[in-house]
């Protein structure tokens, strides 16, 4: 078994669980907006976002999904294109940070997503993980300083 003795390798594994685990959630997520379903699961989030409200005036409710699909897949596949070319990090880095900053701010744009059972708020919690991706995204651009 191979010693890691250098700080630099620390965090080898987690890093590659963080970046394979964000490339495969990116490409299933992305994959699926271009299905119905979820082009008309998004609608309330994306009508009731102040960046993004005008695409259904613009656009069809399954080519705003795909539009938003497309973005992911791209960040997944630029994302691994980082274990060749480091420099693509900063871009992986800023691209995450923008997308999951977006992506969690639609917990205080969408009307309904927040609610109280038994008097404790809560959320539709799949935006909540965003935060861990957001955290990957920071940790990216961090890493490129090094």
């Amino acid at each position: 078994m191979k010693k890691v003795s250098s700080s630099k390798n620390k965090y080898t594994f987690g890093y590659y669980i963080s970046l394979f685990g964000t490339v495969l959630i990116l490409l299933w997520v992305g994959a699926f907006k271009f299905t119905p379903t979820e082009a008309k699961s998004i609608v309330p989030l994306i009508e009731n976002h102040p960046l993004s409200f005008w695409m259904y005036n613009v656009f069809s409710v399954q080519t705003v999904s795909n539009i938003v699909g497309v973005v992911e897949i791209i960040i997944a596949i630029v994302l691994l294109f980082t274990l060749r070319y480091s420099f693509l990090k900063k871009y992986a880095g800023i691209a995450l940070c923008i997308v999951f900053l977006i992506t969690i701010s639609y917990l205080f744009t969408t009307p309904g997503i927040w609610r109280f059972v038994n008097g404790f708020p809560i959320t539709d919690f799949f935006i909540l993980k965003d935060i861990m991706y957001l955290g990957f995204g920071v940790f990216l651009l961090e890493s490129i300083k090094k």
